[in-house]
């Protein structure tokens, strides 16, 4: 008891954590604002599964190709610089969103890629500043505490954009919801002035970090285990949106939906970060893997609105049990890989690198599938075998070593 409310206490007294925590709820709400209903945005255009895929791959490549440089730029200038210019690409993506639409597949990689662009800087930065601002007792606490900050932003977010749509004529609901996107984003920016600055020295030396998989088992767990996670984040990121608006016609009833599973996932969150200690991690991951894969029941026999609900429900739950342990594991062997302090962007980087190789593969499956074979019959293979993608995080996440806190 007395070690709990020592961490608790190193979290109130940590003032940047909140600020973390402030800037992460900012950019959940936004994201969820209008994330939600891009794809959906784009799919009513042309109800074409292939142009969705195309606009996240984009999203996926500029994303990797954004944190390869957002990397090298980290090591000359200060990481919240980084941040900002995150925000910024991403501020520019609701500006050609809200000021200018086309049909047009070139729109879609246009929009597509700064979107990208903005996540990688974005999440370069924020990831970096994780690592270096909690502690290995406090990363479950601070998961936990981010987990709680995102299922807010989903619960309130989409049902507000979901009615806001469903009430304007045409596309009025779309545009104010993006602008409000672009104004969250805004006061994110304001909110990284109260960071302080934190600038890295050295060279920027990926080959070399990335050699260390050879000589650290779990550090190539970890690169198998996030490469294994985008293979079912690539695809199940849109078209679970696309699956809902398609079976219910309504921007309010995937606002509901999306609410309902970020209620659950907000209570879930709260309790695995508050009762799932180190010694229970890999007891976690391994039920929240089961449920996930376990989910996908739910979406290859005749979907309907209701069994669609369910999934969302049971993947709220099963997303905290797994990701709050798999990632603060993932800090753990990343602090005490060799020179981390010295490489830790270049660790960083090369995570990133594999989650979105993970991804790109998947939605480059995706649109293979949809070309060759009926779409209904394409997408229940690819959920079934992409769906496997966090059964095999937890395959390579059990054997990693644990660090011991008492």
């Amino acid at each position: 008891m007395g070690i709990q409310n020592g961490v608790i206490s190193k979290i109130k007294s940590n003032k940047e954590l909140y600020i973390l925590i402030l800037i992460g709820g900012l950019y959940s709400l936004s994201t969820a604002l209008s994330n939600t209903f891009v794809n959906v945005y784009l799919w009513k255009q042309n109800e074409a599964l292939l142009d969705l895929g195309i606009y996240n791959l984009a999203v996926v490549l500029l994303q990797g190709a954004a944190f390869l440089f957002a990397g090298g730029l980290a090591k000359k200038v200060d990481r919240i610089i980084v941040l900002r210019i995150g925000v910024c690409f991403l501020a520019s993506f609701y500006l050609v969103v809200l000021f200018f639409t086309s049909g047009s597949r070139l729109y879609l990689v246009l929009i597509g890629s700064l979107l990208g662009l903005g996540y990688g800087f974005y999440w370069l930065a924020y990831n970096l500043l994780t690592f270096e601002i909690t502690e290995p007792e406090t990363r479950d606490s601070f998961n936990g505490l981010q987990g709680i900050s995102g299922a807010l932003g989903g619960m309130i977010g989409p049902f507000f954009a979901g009615y806001v749509i469903s009430s304007m004529i045409g596309n009025t609901g779309y545009l104010i919801i993006f602008g409000s996107s672009l104004s969250l984003f805004v006061i994110a920016v304001i909110c990284s002035l109260f960071l302080k600055r934190r600038a890295a020295e050295g060279k920027y030396r990926l080959k070399q970090v990335m050699s260390e998989r050879k000589r650290n088992p779990d550090w190539k767990r970890i690169t198998y285990a996030n490469y294994s996670q985008g293979l079912r984040e690539g695809v199940f990121v849109f078209i679970i949106s696309v699956f809902v608006f398609i079976e219910t016609g309504s921007e309010m009833a995937l606002g509901t939906f999306t609410l309902i599973s970020s209620g659950i996932s907000f209570l879930a969150y709260f309790l695995v970060g508050r009762y799932v200690k180190v010694k229970y991690r890999k007891g976690s991951m391994f039920a929240g893997a089961t449920l996930l894969y376990g989910a996908i029941a739910f979406l290859v026999y005749k979907v309907s609105y209701v069994k669609l609900l369910i999934f969302a429900s049971v993947i709220a739950l099963a997303y905290p049990l797994l990701f709050v342990p798999y990632m603060s594991l993932t800090y753990d062997v990343i602090g005490r890989a060799r020179e981390a302090a010295i490489y830790r962007i270049e660790y960083i980087v090369i995570r990133e690198l594999y989650l979105n190789a993970g991804r790109a593969t998947s939605i480059l499956v995706f649109m293979g599938i949809i070309m060759m074979l009926p779409e209904d019959l394409g997408i229940k293979i690819l959920l079934l075998g992409a769906g496997a993608g966090h059964v095999f995080v937890y395959l390579f996440m059990r054997k990693v070593a644990m660090r011991n806190i008492d």
